[in-house]
């Protein structure tokens, strides 16, 4: 495992200073962690979602090829930028099944029972997202840790290492993040 994470690291640095041919040898390593975030996602779903492990993580791949300026730290920072994308395409999908829909009502809802993808809870990620924005705009770093976390799957331990925390001060920004977003959801 250490010397695959190593391993990824070298890769991500080299790819970030312009060796095409470390991406190649770079995709197979990280495949099966982005298939997990993706399964992740997709197994809540009813079995006529319109979104495929495989659609995703190729979603998710053609974005991060299109990542030219990023100065890749380490495997952590790269799963953490993948959480960001795979929200931005699951919102977007969430979206563009809602167009020319408006749903109505109010609703209460946990943010842990948020099921993604499915035509019944579209609304509901559509609101996690505006409010997940809506936490960005007065604490980033709460609104980053919720999305490598919830869309991304990171671990506790992981994001600490994105955001140069403590495991601790993550867990304390996860719980509040988490409480707010309850909060705001309700309204």
């Amino acid at each position: 495992m250490v010397e695959t994470e190593e391993q990824i690291t070298e890769l991500l640095v080299a790819w970030s200073n312009g060796d095409e041919v470390s991406l190649e040898r770079l995709v197979p390593l990280v495949e099966s962690e982005l298939k997990r975030i993706a399964r992740r996602f997709l197994k809540r779903e009813n079995a006529n979602h319109s979104f495929m492990t495989s659609d995703l993580i190729n979603e998710a791949y053609m974005r991060l090829i299109g990542q030219r300026d990023v100065q890749w730290k380490n495997q952590s920072h790269f799963f953490a930028v993948s959480s960001i994308i795979i929200r931005r395409i699951l919102m977007n999908h969430a979206r563009d099944r809602m167009t020319g829909k408006r749903a109505g009502g109010a609703f209460v809802l946990n943010i842990d029972d948020v099921e993604i993808i499915s035509t019944e809870k579209t609304t509901e990620l559509i609101s996690l997202d505006e409010a997940l924005t809506c936490l960005s705009n007065f604490d980033m770093v709460k609104a980053r840790i919720v999305e490598m976390r919830y869309f991304g799957g990171l671990t506790t331990t992981e994001v600490a290492e994105v955001l140069n925390m403590t495991p601790a001060a993550v867990t304390r920004h996860w719980n509040l993040a988490r409480a707010w977003l309850a909060r705001q959801m309700r309204k």
